[in-house]
């Protein structure tokens, strides 16, 4: 049996052994690159560990089966990792920032953010991709010598700039990039890259799952959509008498794989085309090098859509988000009027905050930080008058 080869390097490919270094110089450690260090620092961060009852569409309780921010961050990872292996990539780059990406997602997913950004707004709002750069420079508090991570520029780069070139960064960011620039107008790396679109290709396909199991839509209705109703019928002609589980799973994987391939081959063209010789090259492209066909990004688009409508929007889906919300923005009305309800470190900084918007914004922190279980607990325990303390 023959295996697929790990490609040599990539001229293109971020060098760990060139790493612009950490915004506080610390020696380098025996036995991991830098890239490898950055990847440990996050997933025993206290924010990723939080990420196991943090939820994307349903709330936990719905059923312990359903992908919550924590198994996608993986499954997003593993993608990221394959893609980067077969490009040549720094895999361990890659793999960090997929598992960043999430971290600073509220509870309730989607929801829970709308919510907290509503209360936020005349305070500045909320946006979860801030959350997650503020968490990697600031909020984590774990080290001696410093806050936050203190990860290597091209791991931050990469959280920050995986979707592409931010024109108008939030508040934060600018500051930090006042000091240390993350040069926010261009690029990521190509494995920043390859993290973004790994994230598209594990949420649509795993929604696919999701909202089959939780019986939002069927597979009669997937057979209308281009690319997912062909697998659909390609995996039935092949598997007739194949269980209803089974043939699920088989189509999603055919269904990430052929997007895989699909990347790999458009991403290969477009680097032939522009023949990028360093990791800045990639930087300052006139476009990004990794990407889907133009065919695949319809039928990606048209998923989405799929997904928004009959997933997203779904009434069964709509009545968790509206109690999210109502938990969210009733915990957040609480802890600003009644800090002397918040833990006693928590209550002791909104006390001494100096005027609304920093007390709103170590309230939102706190929030943000929670879990779907926790924060159903806490606003149990404080607007339920039959649970005792």
């Amino acid at each position: 049996m023959t295996h697929p080869e790990p490609r040599p390097p990539a001229p293109y490919a971020c060098d760990p052994a060139k790493t612009r270094g950490r915004r506080l110089a610390e020696p380098e450690s025996p036995t991991r690159t830098a890239f490898q260090r950055d990847r440990d620092r996050i997933v025993h961060s206290g924010a990723f560990r939080k990420l196991q009852y943090k939820t994307q569409v349903f709330v936990y309780h719905e059923g312990d089966y359903y992908r919550t921010r924590l198994t996608h961050s993986l499954e997003v990872a593993q993608i990221a990792r394959s893609i980067s292996r077969q490009l040549g990539l720094n895999e361990d780059l890659a793999e960090a920032v997929a598992l960043a990406h999430d971290l600073g997602h509220t509870p309730f997913g989607h929801a829970g953010e709308d919510a907290l950004d509503g209360a936020m707004q005349i305070h500045g709002g909320f946006d979860h991709n801030e959350q997650t750069f503020r968490i990697l420079t600031e909020l984590e508090a774990r080290y001696a010598d410093f806050d936050g991570l203190n990860l290597t520029w091209e791991t931050l780069e990469g959280a920050v700039k995986h979707n592409g070139p931010l024109a108008e960064p939030r508040p934060h960011l600018a500051t930090f990039c006042e000091d240390w620039d993350l040069e926010l107008n261009g690029w990521p790396s190509a494995e920043a890259q390859v993290a973004a679109l790994a994230d598209d290709i594990a949420y649509n396909n795993h929604d696919i799952d999701d909202g089959l199991r939780a019986g939002l839509f069927t597979i009669d209705d997937l057979m209308e959509l281009p690319l997912v109703g062909p697998v659909f019928e390609e995996v039935q002609a092949l598997y007739p008498r194949l269980e209803l589980p089974r043939w699920i799973h088989e189509t999603i994987r055919r269904l990430i794989n052929l997007m895989v391939e699909d990347l790999l081959g458009e991403t290969r063209l477009r680097l032939t085309e522009n023949a990028p010789k360093t990791a800045d090259d990639i930087r300052t492209a006139d476009r990004a090098m990794v990407a889907f066909s133009e065919t695949m990004r319809q039928n990606d688009r048209v998923l989405r859509d799929f997904l928004f409508t009959r997933m997203y929007r779904h009434y069964l889906v709509n009545r968790q988000t509206l109690k999210a919300r109502r938990v969210v923005s009733e915990l957040f009305e609480l802890y600003m009027d009644q800090p002397n309800t918040l833990p006693a470190e928590w209550r002791q900084r909104a006390e001494t905050a100096e005027g609304p918007a920093p007390r709103a914004r170590i309230v939102a922190d706190y929030i943000a930080g929670m879990t779907d279980r926790y924060a159903l607990e806490a606003h149990r325990k404080v607007f339920d008058p039959y649970v005792r303390f």
